[in-house]
C-alpha cells in the first residue's frame, strides 16, 4: 500500500468475497433430535450404531469440549497455528495416532486404518480470524484482536473426536483414513499448500465439514453439484493531486474518483452478468491515507490514473466448491444414520467461498454444514462476525458424522473392488 505523498495520494480498492461470510439467511426446522436421541434409519448397520454410541460417549463430548475451548481462548492466525498445532499433534500422540508434520508450514497429516488401500480424507481447517471477540463467556478469547469467529476450533475438535472413534473402530476399517488438518484456510493458500506437500497422496475421496448459523444444532445440510460460490480479487490502485480538504481546486481528488468507481462497479452484476447466474460484486477496504485534511485515494473522467492488479498473491482466486453427486450421496446417508432423515437438510446454495474447493478439483469429494444455531445460547450471528458462538452440541455430530462417511467409503469401496 502506497503512502501519502506531498502530491500524490493513492487509494487501494480490494474486491474480496470473504470466505464463508454466509448471505442467505434461511430459516431452521425445530430442531427434532440431538446425537443423544437419534435413531438410526431401520437397515442401517451395527457400525452406524457404534459410531453414534462413541461419538455421544460422555467421556468424549467433555474432551472434544475442552478441547475447542482451550482452541477458543488461544487462537491463531494463517501460518501461525504453531500452539493449535503443537495440542492436535499431543492428542494425536495420546491416542498412538502416526501423523507427519509439518506440512504447509503448521499442517498435519495423519491415518488411521490398515495403511492400505482405499484411502479416503477427512479435513479440518485450523486458522483464526483478526477479529476482536465481543462475546463475554468464560473461554473468550485471551489475545487482543484475534477470535476463531469461523468456527476451525470447532472443526478441528470434530475431526479429533472422529479419530478417536475411528481408531476405536479400526478392527473394522477397510482401508485407511486421513486426517487433513489444514491451516490458512481464511487466506485461501492452505489446502493448495497442503496439496503440494502431498496431503492427497494415494487419497480416492475426500469429506469436509463447516459449522453453520443457518441451520439448528443437531441437523446437517449439503447439495449435490454447485455448492459454494467462487471467489477472486483485485487491487485499484487510484492516483491523483494532493492537496489541502480547503482548497480543493488545486488538486485532482482521487478520493471522488474512487467513489465513483466503487458505485459504477455494481453495474457488472446489475448490467453486465445474466440476472439468472448468482454473482456478488463487493469493495472491501478503501485506503484514501491517514491525513484527514489531505484530499487523498472512472479515473479518467476525473483526471487520475489507474493501476488494477488482478494477480491474486494476497487474496489468491478460489474456485466454486462443487460436489461429487455420488460422494454427496455417500456423505447424505451417513448422516440419516446419524441424525436421522429429518435432520438431514438439502441446503440452498450460499454465496460465500472455501478453499475446500481446491482439494474437489484434485479427487471426488463433499462439503457439509454442521448446525450450530441455538437461539437460546445467542448462538445466532454469523461467520466473521464478533459476536459469533456455537452450541457445543454440535461437536459429537460433526465427529460422528465424520466417522460415519469414512466407515462408509472404505466399506463401498471394498465392495465394489471384490465385485
Amino acid at each position: 500500500m502506497a503512502a501519502v505523498g506531498a502530491t500524490t495520494t493513492t487509494l487501494l480498492l480490494i474486491l474480496l468475497q470473504i470466505p464463508f461470510l454466509l448471505f442467505l439467511n434461511t430459516s431452521a426446522e425445530p430442531l427434532n433430535s440431538h446425537l443423544s436421541s437419534a435413531v438410526p434409519e431401520s437397515g442401517s448397520s451395527s457400525a452406524k450404531e457404534r459410531i453414534a454410541a462413541l461419538a455421544n460417549d460422555e467421556a468424549t463430548v467433555d474432551w472434544m469440549r475442552r478441547v475447542r475451548r482451550k482452541l477458543h481462548e488461544n487462537p491463531e492466525l494463517a501460518y501461525e497455528e504453531y500452539e493449535t498445532s503443537e495440542l492436535i499433534r499431543e492428542e494425536l500422540d495420546r491416542m498412538g495416532i502416526s501423523y507427519r508434520w509439518p506440512v504447509a508450514k503448521t499442517g498435519i497429516v495423519a491415518t488411521i486404518g490398515s495403511g492400505e488401500p482405499p484411502f479416503v480424507a477427512l479435513r479440518a481447517d485450523m486458522d483464526a480470524l483478526p477479529i476482536q471477540e465481543m462475546v463475554e463467556w468464560e473461554h473468550k478469547s485471551k489475545v487482543d484482536g484475534k477470535m476463531h469467529a469461523c468456527g476451525h476450533d470447532a472443526h478441528v475438535a470434530m475431526l479429533l473426536g472422529a479419530a478417536k472413534v475411528l481408531l476405536q473402530m479400526r478392527d473394522t476399517l477397510q482401508g485407511t483414513v486421513v486426517l487433513i488438518f489444514q491451516p490458512a484456510e481464511e487466506k485461501g493458500n492452505g489446502a493448495k499448500d497442503m496439496i503440494q506437500e502431498g496431503a492427497l497422496d494415494k487419497v480416492e475421496a475426500i469429506f469436509g465439514i463447516h459449522v453453520a448459523h443457518v441451520f439448528n444444532a443437531g441437523s446437517v445440510a449439503s447439495r449435490p453439484g454447485q455448492f459454494l460460490a467462487g471467489c477472486g480479487s483485485f487491487k485499484a490502485k487510484i492516483t491523483g493531486k494532493g492537496g489541502h480538504a480547503a482548497i480543493p481546486q488545486n488538486s485532482i481528488d482521487p478520493i471522488i474518483a474512487a467513489s465513483s468507481s466503487v458505485i459504477s462497479l455494481q453495474n457488472i452484476v446489475s448490467r453486465e452478468a445474466d440476472p439468472l447466474d448468482s454473482q456478488v460484486v463487493s469493495v472491501a477496504m478503501i485506503n484514501g491515507g491517514n491525513a484527514f485534511n489531505v484530499i487523498g485515494a472512472q479515473a479518467a473522467v476525473h483526471r487520475c490514473t489507474s493501476e488494477v492488479d488482478f494477480d491474486g498473491k494476497e487474496h489468491p482466486s478460489i474456485p466454486p466448491t462443487v460436489n461429487d453427486p455420488e460422494i454427496y450421496e455417500l456423505a447424505r446417508q451417513a448422516s440419516v444414520d446419524i441424525v436421522g432423515e429429518s435432520n438431514t437438510k438439502v441446503s440452498p446454495s450460499f454465496m460465500g467461498s472455501e478453499d475446500f474447493a481446491f482439494y474437489l478439483e484434485k479427487v471426488p469429494g463433499s462439503f457439509m454444514f454442521v448446525g450450530i444455531r441455538n437461539e437460546k445460547l445467542g448462538a445466532i450471528y454469523p461467520p466473521h462476525n464478533p459476536y459469533f458462538s456455537i452450541d457445543e452440541d454440535a461437536l459429537p455430530v460433526g465427529a460422528a458424522v465424520h466417522a460415519s462417511f469414512a466407515h462408509s467409503f472404505l466399506s463401498s469401496s471394498t465392495r465394489n473392488l471384490s465385485s
